[in-house]
């Protein structure tokens, strides 16, 4: 698995993959009526028609040379979201809007969503915002970006999963595996549902013709935090959760350990409490903890509700700054990275954990 994120000069066109979405496109095509076929097409090319304005291709340097990418408005003073890997660590960073070249500034680069944004001293179309809470599995969906050196260029595909992990190691939150051919230069791209909502960013590329999307979900927490505060604010709370032999009301997820002097421990939660839900995300498994502390806020008082006993109990709880944005960068070899290191998309393929963090 690598980063979507760029392309750099010298490369050939990925005729493989090219060749590969042909033939899953004519094997879509067999499956259906004409009438059918044609009524889905044209929805595509009406999300093409309406999106693709408020696309743009992003240029820049880094450490390695030249790179490009993907990236799309999402308010009318020039906002825009990219992957980390293009915009996080790029200098000399300008985007194409309307066949002009506009310099862009970095707002924000978060590498555990692995997003950042930039912005650019211009009025912009925006992109509206949809729901991926709301997609299913084989629920179609459209992605633009600017592969290569190419113009504009829409991808059809499918949601094909909603994964926490892969090859053994742990998103930060949940991400939606998209089935559709990636190509080098879409890193940043919007994922599309067919009212032309945008439900995800193109992060990762999966083999040859799939990809992992940060859900737009996480991105507009990322978001929120910067105009609140101006930067990204990963909340933290302090209580390892383990897995509990039955379920209780639905949740496996039980408090192994309350660490002292932390937001938990102050709030009166105890060890053997089985969480329920904590803030708006409902808890069942341990696994989903990853979702729920991606989603915590440092400085907000966030509500848990856990089982003690017979006892239903809700405790407001002030998340604090989670310990993971204060560590030293490591490498995958467990080293620390040197400062001077690049943390961009070739440096570090891929943000995944070792093993989940369950500690909300």
């Amino acid at each position: 698995m690598r980063r979507l994120s760029s392309s750099s000069s010298g490369q050939g066109v990925p005729l493989l993959a090219a060749f590969a979405s042909l033939a899953a496109a004519a094997s879509l095509a067999a499956q259906q009526t004409p009438e059918s076929a044609t009524a889905l097409s044209r929805e595509v090319k009406d999300v093409f028609a309406r999106a693709a304005k408020a696309v743009v291709k992003i240029e820049a340097t880094d450490q390695h040379g030249e790179l490009s990418g993907t990236g799309f408005f999402v308010d009318p003073t020039g906002t825009l979201y990219t992957a980390y890997s293009v915009g996080g660590e790029a200098e000399n960073v300008t985007v194409e809007f309307k066949g002009k070249k506009y310099p862009a500034r970095q707002l924000l680069a978060d590498l555990r969503s692995g997003i950042a944004m930039l912005k650019v001293d211009l009025a912009s179309p925006a992109l509206p915002i949809g729901n991926s809470d709301q997609l299913e599995i084989a629920t179609p969906v459209v992605a633009i970006g600017y592969p290569l050196d190419l113009a504009e260029t829409p991808s059809f595909g499918m949601i094909a999963g909603f994964d926490r992990k892969c090859f053994g190691g742990y998103f930060p939150t949940k991400h939606l595996r998209v089935n559709l051919p990636p190509q080098r230069g879409e890193g940043g791209a919007p994922l599309l549902n067919l009212k032309g909502e945008v439900v995800g960013i193109l992060l990762y590329t999966f083999e040859n013709n799939s990809c992992y999307a940060l859900p737009i979900e996480a991105a507009e927490k990322i978001r929120s935090d910067f105009v609140r505060f101006g930067e990204p604010r990963h909340g933290w709370i302090g209580a390892n959760v383990a897995e509990a032999a039955a379920p209780v009301e639905g949740s496996r997820a039980v408090t192994k350990d309350i660490m002292k002097e932390t937001p938990a421990a102050e709030s009166g939660m105890k060890s053997g409490d089985v969480v329920l839900q904590i803030g708006r995300t409902s808890v069942h498994e341990p696994e989903d903890i990853l979702d729920a502390s991606f989603f915590l806020t440092a400085g907000d008082v966030v509500p848990i509700t856990v089982m003690r006993g017979n006892e239903k109990i809700t405790f407001n709880v002030q998340a604090e700054i989670h310990p993971a944005t204060r560590r030293v960068p490591r490498l995958p070899d467990g080293s620390e990275l040197p400062a001077s290191a690049s943390l961009s998309g070739r440096a570090i393929p891929l943000n995944l954990q070792s093993s989940p963090d369950r500690t909300p």
